[in-house]
């Protein structure tokens, strides 16, 4: 299926390993420029020149998008090296060690709604504009099923239920001007470096094999190929009655009905 954005531009955050860099090399299959932005240089390096032998135009910046002045500059060097920003893909995340509310600090707090919300806000308010302006435009926001229901540490929860409503709202208010935002909703996806490698590293394999038994009906954890292949669909031209949705990918783990 040719998803009909071959030369259109993104700029996705914590792109240089797991669910972002998968979007990354998805939408790069698809003959989109990208611009990736991740803290560690060695690994960022690495994905951007995954995405050059593709034979797109790549590039990388170290930045951490927890820092408020990061959102401004990821742009200002994505339009300076590629151009304004058709796709936007907010990955950026995690619960960063926290733990429920009373155990968890006003300072936890504020660093995980920092990193998973406040980028993503910052970034939203400046690449769409520009997206309205030129009548085309996508917007998608990496949450998570414990952004739908209970699970994780109380600050992750959080950061990612507000995520799944900043994007119901940006959707509705976007609508009548061509640009679409939704939000995907991971499950236990494992890959090198991420949280279910750390949760694997850390406890005994009896306890992890319970975990999946009671957790996951495919009997194994996910992986990151159908997040990116989701996130290249939503951008794509079939997409376009696609808009305010949440989208789970989490072979069936997930217990909400909606």
């Amino acid at each position: 299926m040719d998803l009909g954005i071959k030369g259109k531009r993104a700029l996705i955050t914590g792109g240089s390993r797991g669910l972002g860099r998968q979007s990354a090399l998805a939408l790069a299959n698809e003959g989109v420029d990208v611009a990736i932005c991740a803290r560690g240089q060695e690994r960022l390096d690495a994905t951007v020149g995954e995405l050059l032998d593709i034979g797109v135009k790549a590039v990388g910046y170290s930045l951490d998008m927890g820092d408020p002045d990061a959102p401004g500059e990821a742009v200002s060097r994505v339009k300076a090296d590629l151009g304004d920003p058709d796709i936007v893909v907010n990955n950026v995340g995690g619960s960063m060690g926290t733990s429920d509310v009373v155990n968890s600090s006003l300072e936890d707090f504020g660093m995980v709604i920092d990193l998973n919300l406040w980028s993503a806000i910052r970034l939203m308010k400046l690449t769409l504009p520009g997206m309205q302006e030129r009548d085309w435009g996508r917007i998608i926001n990496i949450s998570s099923i414990y952004g739908r229901e209970a699970g994780g540490t109380a600050p992750y929860m959080v950061a990612k239920a507000a995520m799944i409503a900043l994007s119901k709202h940006a959707a509705l208010s976007s609508a009548p001007t061509g640009v679409t935002v939704n939000s995907v909703a991971p499950g236990s996806i494992l890959f090198p470096g991420g949280t279910w490698e750390r949760f694997q590293e850390i406890n005994t394999p009896e306890f992890v094999d319970e975990f999946v038994a009671r957790n996951l009906p495919m009997g194994k954890f996910g992986w990151p190929e159908p997040v990116g292949a989701t996130v290249a669909f939503l951008a794509s031209k079939h997409a376009d009655l696609i808009t305010g949705a949440c989208i789970n990918v989490d072979g069936g783990q997930s217990h909400n009905l909606f």
